[in-house]
């Protein structure tokens, strides 16, 4: 079976999930900071076209609250960022506000789980 990926233009953030209390196995495997207070802590992760647009949004949740980044790729547009669950929440907030108003974006709703 052949697979074909392709990118459609266009401002949109097609993925907005936040993580609360994940088990510690899955900050080994993605490669983020194990020695956090796992009961407090979550990962967020967002999907952003067009890609470089993860970078504008990494700044702004670093600027909103206390996160820090694990992964930012300015080629497929993923961001995955840790901190407490308020610090993730009020980051995954302030970036999807900013890239809604200010950039025009199209927002998909925030999942949590």
């Amino acid at each position: 079976m052949r697979i074909i990926q392709e990118s459609v233009p266009g401002r949109q953030v097609t993925l907005a999930h936040i993580i609360a209390s994940p088990d510690p196995v899955l900050y080994q495997k993605l490669g983020l900071d194990p020695s956090l207070d796992y009961d407090k802590a979550a990962i967020g992760i967002t999907t952003v076209s067009p890609s470089e647009t993860s970078v504008i949004m990494a700044d702004i949740g670093m600027k909103a609250s206390g996160i820090q980044l694990g992964f930012v790729d300015r080629f497929s547009g993923t961001l995955i960022f840790t901190g407490t669950v308020s610090e993730v929440e009020a980051a995954m907030h302030a970036m999807l506000s900013y890239v809604k108003e200010k950039l025009n974006h199209t927002v998909c709703e925030i999942t949590k789980t």
